[in-house]
C-alpha cells in the first residue's frame, strides 16, 4: 500500500464555497503539466507553489475527500508556470526556425547568370544529382525566381559502375578529413554540412543508414581542402563590357585572386559567357561560429556560450566514470529510470560537462538557461548548469516531466530534443526521429 500524507486540517464550510466559482476562472493560462507527490506535499502547498486554489486541483484531477489523502508517488495535474511554458515556447520556435532554414537550404532560387552546372557546382552537388531531384536536362532552361531542389547526396552518381581504374583515379583525388560528432548531429545533418554525398559517409566509414552516432566520435568526411574550394568561392557568369579588375572590384576581391582562382594567364582574355570562381570574402565563412543545426543565433547567446565554456575549461569536473554514477543516482532520486538518463546525457554530451554548444546548452545534460529556471522551479531550488550534479538535476527533473506527460517513451525522448509541444502537434521532424533511434540504442547498451 502506498504511502498516505497526513491530511491538513479540514477546510471550512466557507473555504469550499467558492470553489465553483474558481472554476469557471481560467485556472491554467499556459496549459498543465503533471506532478508527482512526494513525502511531505499537500494540496494546499501544492496549489500555492503553482498559483491556483485546492479547489481547481481537485476538480481536474477529480480527488476523492476533498484531496486531503494524496499518496507518495500519485500523478496529479497541475498548471504550468510561466517559466516552464516561456522555456516550451523558446525551444519551439527554436526548432520551428531551425527547420525553416533546412528548408531554405534545400531550396534555391535562380538568379540572373545563373546555369545548372554552377548551381550545382555553388552547392556541391553533382550536375546529374541535381537535374534527377528537379527533372531537368542539360537542355532545360532556367527562369530567373524559378526554385531549384538541392539533393542531399549525389546518390546517382555513386550508383554508377566504374572500372577499377576509374575507381583509383577518384580515390587519389580524394583526400579526407575527420569531423567530430556534436550534440544533435546526424549523418545526413553531417554529410550536407561537410558537402560529403551520404554514401560516402556510409562507406568511408562503414556504417548504414540505422548506425548510431554519439557526440565526441569522430567521422571520415570530405578533405579539408575540397571543403574549402567550395566554400570559399562563388560563380560568376561574365557579361558583355565586363573587365577582370571591375569584376574584382564588384566582389571586393584583387584581379590577382581571380587569376590565381581560375587558373588565367592573360587578365584581359574573357569571353562572354565564361564562368569564373570568385573567391568570398573570409568574413561568410566566419559566421559558422554562431551556427548550428541550420539556425544561426545572436551575439549575446554566442558570448555567453563562449563565456561558459571558458568558465568550465578552468574548472575541475568529474570523471565520465563518475559523472554517470551521479546521472544514475540522481535519476533514481527523482523517479526517472537510470538507463534512460544515461542515454539521454551520452546523445547530449558523451557525460563531458565541459561540453558547451553554439546555443549555450550547457554541460552533461546540454540544458539551456530558460530550461534551467524551468528546473530550478521543479527542483525547488536555483540549479547553477556550470555545477555538474545541478546540471545532471536540471536534465533529469525535466525528462521526468516529459516522461510524464508524454503519451509514448519516444515522444518524451523527442520532446527533450525538439520540444514536446512541437512533437504532439507537429510530429517529430526526421533529425528527430535520429535522435530518438540513437537515445534508444544507448539505453539497451546501459
Amino acid at each position: 500500500m502506498s504511502p498516505v500524507i497526513a491530511p491538513a486540517a479540514l477546510p471550512s464550510a466557507s473555504t469550499l464555497a467558492p470553489v465553483a466559482v474558481v472554476q469557471k476562472a481560467k485556472p491554467a493560462p499556459y496549459g498543465w503539466t503533471l506532478y508527482l507527490v512526494r513525502s511531505g506535499d499537500t494540496l494546499g502547498a501544492i496549489a500555492d507553489r503553482r498559483g491556483t486554489t485546492t479547489g481547481v486541483l481537485v476538480a481536474r484531477n477529480k480527488l476523492r475527500h476533498g484531496g486531503h489523502q494524496l499518496a507518495v508517488g500519485q500523478r496529479l495535474w497541475i498548471p504550468k508556470s510561466a517559466g516552464q511554458a516561456r522555456a516550451e515556447a523558446a525551444h519551439a520556435r527554436a526548432v520551428k526556425a531551425a527547420r525553416a532554414a533546412a528548408i531554405r537550404r534545400a531550396t534555391y532560387v535562380v538568379r540572373p547568370g545563373d546555369t545548372l552546372s554552377a548551381i550545382a557546382a555553388r552547392r556541391g552537388v553533382s550536375l546529374a544529382a541535381l537535374l534527377k531531384a528537379n527533372r531537368l536536362s542539360t537542355r532545360s532552361v532556367l527562369q530567373v525566381g524559378q526554385k531549384v531542389r538541392i539533393p542531399g547526396s549525389s546518390a546517382a552518381s555513386a550508383k554508377r559502375p566504374t572500372s577499377k581504374a576509374t575507381k583509383a583515379r577518384a580515390t587519389s583525388r580524394t583526400s579526407t578529413t575527420r569531423y567530430r560528432v556534436r550534440s544533435g548531429d546526424t549523418l545526413g545533418a553531417i554529410a550536407t554540412r561537410t558537402r560529403t554525398p551520404l554514401n560516402s559517409v556510409y562507406a568511408w566509414n562503414r556504417l548504414g543508414p540505422r548506425s548510431v552516432i554519439h557526440p565526441g566520435q569522430t567521422i571520415k568526411v570530405r578533405g579539408t581542402v575540397a571543403v574549402a574550394a567550395v566554400a570559399r568561392t562563388s560563380i560568376y557568369t561574365v557579361r558583355s563590357g565586363d573587365t577582370l579588375s571591375g569584376i574584382a572590384v564588384r566582389h571586393h576581391t584583387t584581379s590577382a585572386a581571380l587569376l590565381k582562382a581560375n587558373h588565367l594567364a592573360n587578365a584581359n582574355h574573357l569571353v562572354v559567357g565564361q564562368h569564373l570562381r570568385v573567391p568570398v570574402r573570409r568574413a561568410a565563412t566566419a559566421s559558422s561560429a554562431n551556427t548550428f543545426a541550420g539556425r544561426t543565433y545572436p551575439s549575446t547567446t554566442v558570448n555567453a556560450a563562449s563565456r561558459n565554456r571558458s568558465t568550465l575549461a578552468h574548472s575541475r569536473v568529474p570523471t565520465r566514470s563518475q559523472t554517470r554514477a551521479m546521472i544514475v543516482a540522481t535519476a533514481r532520486r527523482h523517479g526517472v529510470d537510470p538507463r534512460l538518463a544515461l542515454a539521454i546525457g551520452w546523445q547530449e554530451s558523451g557525460w563531458n560537462q565541459r561540453q558547451v554548444s553554439v546555443a549555450n546548452a550547457i554541460g552533461v545534460m546540454q540544458v539551456i538557461p530558460s530550461s534551467g529556471q524551468w528546473a530550478s522551479e521543479m527542483a525547488g531550488r536555483r540549479l547553477n548548469l556550470l555545477n555538474t550534479q545541478d546540471n545532471i538535476t536540471a536534465g533529469v527533473v525535466i525528462l521526468r516531466s516529459l516522461t510524464r506527460s508524454a503519451s509514448t517513451l519516444d515522444q518524451a525522448i523527442g520532446g527533450y530534443y525538439q520540444g514536446l509541444y512541437s512533437v504532439q502537434h507537429h510530429g517529430m521532424y526526421a533529425d528527430t526521429k535520429g535522435y530518438v533511434r540513437a537515445v534508444k540504442a544507448h539505453r539497451a547498451r546501459f
